[in-house]
């Protein structure tokens, strides 16, 4: 029996420049792939109301340490090296494997909520060899999208992240890839978070980069963040020892040189950019306009929920304003007229939904509204008062709507949230995270009297 649903008569912003917008148009969903996306069709289905819905692919993020998220807010004003010192240092070694199968639910769940319905869990957590397990159940349970990057124990950050000698364990890592990740079809993928260099010395890079190659998983990596992490010339480093490839993200990118944009963009790399932590922690100007210079497909990311929210709203309007504001600040100390090619808000949803999908590698499945594609769909409530009246659809997702607005969340053909409503046990989710709140508190209590 084909299981079939209809999303009837909304504004479909399909994001794909084959199919186009249609200001009123029906998304057929079978077995849980895209068939048709047109004018009106007529199927026997189970039909959703989409009357007042805008109809987007659903968001992308790119990079989330979701294990955090049974500390979120505990860092609102840190810097950069604050947060080395308060969560890596600090709250990092005491995670037990029950908190990370909380905070990955929970996380998860939020980012449901949310409207992302593919998540890069970059997952720099794994302190016991059941901390993966555990991640993975919570990713696996919640029903979401997601590429598990594998990354280090958190558990010293000296012997972890300053020219460390120690690379991530390979006999666990291939554990994981043949207990869990045995098909590249399902709804989860995986993928290596390595550290990279100036954290590591070369012989553990050259290892890591190695052993994600030998298992054909992706790489993903933090890069110049901050002016010393862009002194580190990581990309330049990387050259140099002949790592360079498509199979890699970098993340944040904020002191690339040119000579390093370059050497992305030749390799076929991928950019994740998380605007909000980059503005507010010290990490440089998000550099979303930088990366489509030198031809790159940039995507976002959320990367903390420690010192950031944890949604897609806000990291488009934190990249789109901050750009135009760069670039605005910039014209006018120079006297010179502002380029008419600054960033648009119809270019940031293409950048959080089919952009975060090219650089998840996922974009044969996901980040369009395309039919043959796997049936990751939004659909906003666009009769709000934040939102109403429309006059660009994309600008209203974009620039007006929030999480309140996102009324109906599909992924892979199920849905997970209907009338605005999360179709889970939230308040089982809930409850785990604060009891791991309330017990990370305790274990750092304890730690600081010690």
């Amino acid at each position: 029996m084909t299981d079939r649903i209809l999303l009837r008569a909304g504004h479909v912003l399909s994001m794909d420049p084959d199919v186009g917008e249609l200001p009123q148009g029906d998304v057929l969903i079978e077995d849980g792939r895209i068939t048709a996306v047109e004018r009106e069709i007529s199927a026997d289905a189970e039909v959703l109301d989409m009357t007042g819905r805008i109809v987007i692919p659903g968001f992308v993020d790119t990079h989330r340490h979701t294990w955090e998220a049974s500390i979120r807010n505990v860092a609102p004003d840190a810097t950069l090296d604050d947060y080395f010192v308060d969560i890596l240092d600090t709250f990092a070694p005491l995670y037990t494997p029950e908190d990370v199968y909380a905070a990955n639910l929970a996380g998860s769940l939020e980012c449901l909520n949310a409207g992302i319905t593919t998540l890069v869990d970059w997952s720099h957590i794994n302190n016991t060899p059941e901390h993966p397990d555990a991640a993975i159940q919570g990713l696996t349970e919640s029903g979401i999208r997601a590429q598990y990057a594998y990354g280090s124990a958190n558990t010293s950050l000296a012997d972890y992240w300053f020219e460390s000698k120690i690379a991530i364990p390979g006999d666990d890592v291939r554990r994981i890839r043949s207990s869990y990740f045995s098909s590249a079809d399902g709804l989860l993928t995986m993928a290596l978070a390595t550290r990279g260099p100036g954290f590591c010395l070369n012989d553990v890079v050259t290892a890591e980069w190695g052993l994600a190659r030998e298992l054909d998983i992706p790489i993903t990596v933090h890069v110049a963040m901050g002016r010393l992490a862009g002194r580190f010339g990581m990309v330049k480093q990387l050259h140099d020892l002949g790592l360079l490839g498509a199979d890699t993200t970098y993340i944040h990118c904020c002191y690339f040189s040119d000579e390093e944009w370059q050497m992305v963009a030749d390799s076929g790399g991928t950019v994740s950019i998380a605007p909000q932590v980059e503005v507010q922690m010290g990490h440089g100007w998000p550099p979303v306009m930088k990366a489509i210079e030198f031809g790159l497909r940039p995507s976002l990311s959320i990367d903390v929920v420690t010192t950031v929210p944890g949604d897609m709203f806000t990291q488009i309007r934190a990249a789109f304003g901050a750009e135009r504001a760069r670039v605005n600040a910039d014209c006018w100390k120079a006297n010179l007229p502002v380029p008419e090619t600054m960033l648009t808000a119809r270019q940031m949803l293409e950048i959080a939904t089919r952009n975060g999908a090219h650089v998840a590698g996922l974009e044969d499945r996901t980040g369009s509204l395309t039919p043959g594609k796997r049936a990751d769909v939004v659909a906003i409530d666009a009769t709000a008062l934040n939102v109403a009246p429309v006059h660009d659809a994309a600008a209203a997702v974009t620039l007006s709507a929030d999480v309140s607005n996102v009324d109906t969340v599909i992924v892979d053909g199920v849905i997970h949230k209907r009338d605005g409503r999360l179709v889970a046990d939230v308040d089982r989710a809930r409850r785990l995270v604060q009891e791991s709140r309330e017990r990370l508190l305790a274990a750092k209590e304890a730690k600081s009297a010690a």
